[in-house]
């Protein structure tokens, strides 16, 4: 790639008004060596060539900025109550490995949950590969809670592996619902 002025980045800016979709797909594929992801507006495509062609001129985040932000982008991930879809990964310029998030309390294969839940006993069991509830597996504890109450439910916070406390703590809105009992845990 050639050597860039910020005049020629400027003027690059200013024209991706007018280039269709295409050529901006194109483009992102110059500037990232990568096809761009499927589906993606040109909206979007505009600012991230823009920001790419800024950073390749001025230079790009530094380290500690990328930690950061793979520190977030991890916590969001742990924190969301879904379910499905692919897990999230970022390329940041640093390892996995690097993260700066805590890492979080692993449940072991083999231990079991228990909760009650309207005058029943639901007993949870830990897989190697997610967790089974009454004969069936789901991914997520998260996925168990709305099996067992039909809601949208944290599976940590109903089987009490987080506490209201330690969510405020993290800067979460707690609603004011009540104590909800802490689970139990029983070996199988």
């Amino acid at each position: 790639m050639k050597r860039l002025t910020r005049e020629a980045v400027d003027r690059e800016i200013a024209g991706l008004e007018g280039l269709d979709i295409t050529t901006l797909q194109n483009r992102w594929q110059e500037l990232y060596k990568l096809p761009p992801p499927f589906k993606i507006r040109s909206g979007f495509l505009r600012r991230a060539i823009a920001y790419r062609l800024q950073e390749l001129l001025h230079g790009g985040l530094r380290l500690q900025t990328k930690r950061e932000l793979r520190r977030v982008a991890e916590r969001t991930r742990l924190n969301r109550a879904h379910s499905g879809g692919k897990p999230l990964t970022l390329d940041v310029g640093i390892p996995p490995s690097e993260s700066v998030l805590p890492r979080r309390k692993i449940l072991s294969a083999g231990t079991r949950r228990l909760r009650e839940w309207n005058g029943t006993t639901e007993v949870v069991d830990v897989l190697a590969d997610g967790f089974g509830w009454r004969g069936k597996t789901y991914r997520t504890l998260s996925a168990v809670a709305v099996a067992i109450t039909g809601t949208k439910w944290s599976g940590p916070k109903f089987f009490g592996l987080v506490t209201t406390k330690k969510l405020k703590a993290d800067g979460a809105k707690v609603p004011n619902i009540g104590r909800v009992p802490r689970a139990e845990v029983a070996s199988p």
